[in-house]
């Protein structure tokens, strides 16, 4: 028997590593995103189509979704305006501190949200905030309340834009703008019908990418908002509170939604990635 057992080990193939290794990673994604995913379309729709589409009458819901929304339509243009001036100045120029600000910009990579809404917190809070007093004196609102919470997702989104284009700025060079500027235009003129086009598809990947982070942030928002149903809560808190208060379906629901943008998403990135390749592979070599 062992002599039979040993000649059958013989006579399998022996499985290669690179045959092991997309098989471990192939099991090791679907265990940790595709079955916690595939759970939550199946709590969505546990009781059909129907009670599924009910939960979107919830004004609570509602109101997160717009509250949601308007942070995103707050931090995108915001984080785009200086994604690109940010790009431009690292790219095109040499001064003080430029080391500095690439590491500014890189900071919210590497601090907690939790943090991040512990400093608004403690800089804009009107009881002991360090400009506590100057929020009174003019009347705003800025913790608990929505202006705080854009605020923290500007911050969270804060390196997107300006990481994907900065690459490919340094890449391109400057020899187009400067031959621009050489027949007469002016900088504005060089950077609209030069450099913003030469980039725009890295702009549109920025873009992507801060709206999905801004659509999802729940960190740094919990922290500012205060929480409160129907007022200061975002999506991604609805969902925490739902679950929370046993309203199962509620919740699966919401989360679905927040899957689904992010599994749009995901596909807009991956067209985006084969449209950057096949424009760097009809690029004629220099």
């Amino acid at each position: 028997m062992r002599a039979f057992l040993r000649s059958l080990r013989r006579a399998l193939p022996r499985p290669s590593a690179s045959a092991i290794i997309p098989v471990i990673a192939g099991l090791y994604v679907g265990v940790i995103i595709l079955l916690p995913a595939l759970e939550v379309v199946a709590g969505a729709f546990a009781k059909g189509i129907e009670p599924f589409l009910s939960n979107f009458e919830s004004e609570e819901l509602r109101s997160a979704v717009l509250l949601t929304l308007r942070c995103t339509a707050i931090a995108v243009p915001a984080n785009t305006i200086f994604g690109l001036a940010a790009a431009t100045a690292i790219a095109r120029r040499q001064f003080p501190g430029k080391a500095l600000l690439l590491s500014v910009i890189d900071l919210p990579f590497s601090i907690s949200p939790v943090v991040v809404g512990l400093m608004l917190v403690l800089v804009y809070s009107p009881t002991h905030g360090l400009l506590g007093g100057i929020v009174n004196s003019l009347g705003w609102r800025i913790i608990f309340s929505w202006p705080g919470m854009a605020l923290a997702t500007i911050i969270v989104t804060f390196p997107f834009m300006a990481r994907e284009v900065i690459p490919l700025l340094e890449e391109e060079g400057w020899d187009q703008e400067e031959a621009a500027r050489t027949l007469g235009a002016n900088n504005w003129q060089v950077f609209w019908k030069v450099t913003l086009p030469s980039v725009r598809w890295a702009v549109i990947y920025g873009l992507i990418l801060t709206t999905a982070r801004a659509l999802g942030e729940f960190g740094a928002v919990a922290v500012v908002s205060g929480n409160i149903a129907g007022q200061t809560q975002t999506l991604p808190l609805f969902v925490e509170d739902a679950y929370k208060q046993y309203d199962t379906e509620l919740a699966y629901g919401a989360a679905l939604v927040l899957g689904g943008v992010g599994l749009v998403s995901l596909l807009l990135k991956l067209v985006v990635e084969q449209i950057l390749g096949g424009v760097k592979e009809s690029e004629p070599m220099t």
